[in-house]
């Protein structure tokens, strides 16, 4: 466990039985964060978290006051995700798991859709630059991915 601040920790997914509490916070964060995603994209990403993307990464939690707040998910040096619930957005969560991602879990890359213009700007502002753009995801829809690294 990693304490971050006197009201934020950080520490590893305690597994499946909290998938749907990270669900919780995916949904608000893209909800807040990704206006271009169509319904049906957004329904099919959801159902696929907590049984394809989520074990394929290593998961980190940030909680506040005993309940999550925000996850992260790093595979092989890429930032894979990184959500903080809208009610926590600004408040130090996305700060705190990118660092975290960065110093314990080695992440260089992280790959970010172009329209959500603000993660962009995060990440930029962290030390990130875009070394790559891809104009599709990567599951082949039409959200162009810019590809960042330190």
């Amino acid at each position: 466990m990693t304490s971050t601040s006197p009201d934020l920790t950080l520490r590893p997914s305690s597994g499946a039985g909290e998938y749907p509490a990270l669900v919780e916070i995916w949904r608000s964060a893209v909800r807040a964060t990704h206006d271009f995603l169509a319904a049906e994209d957004f329904a099919r990403i959801e159902s696929l978290l907590a049984d394809a993307y989520f074990p394929a990464v290593t998961l980190t939690v940030a909680e506040r006051a005993g309940a999550p707040v925000g996850f992260s998910g790093v595979a092989e040096g890429n930032l894979e995700m990184l959500f903080v619930a809208d009610s926590a957005r600004g408040s130090g969560v996305g700060s705190a798991l990118l660092a975290h991602a960065v110093a314990e879990q080695g992440v260089t890359r992280v790959d970010v859709n172009e329209q959500n213009a603000s993660a962009g700007g995060f990440y930029r502002s962290r030390g990130f630059v875009q070394v790559g753009r891809s104009e599709l995801d990567g599951d082949g829809r039409p959200y162009p991915i810019l590809h960042l690294a330190l």
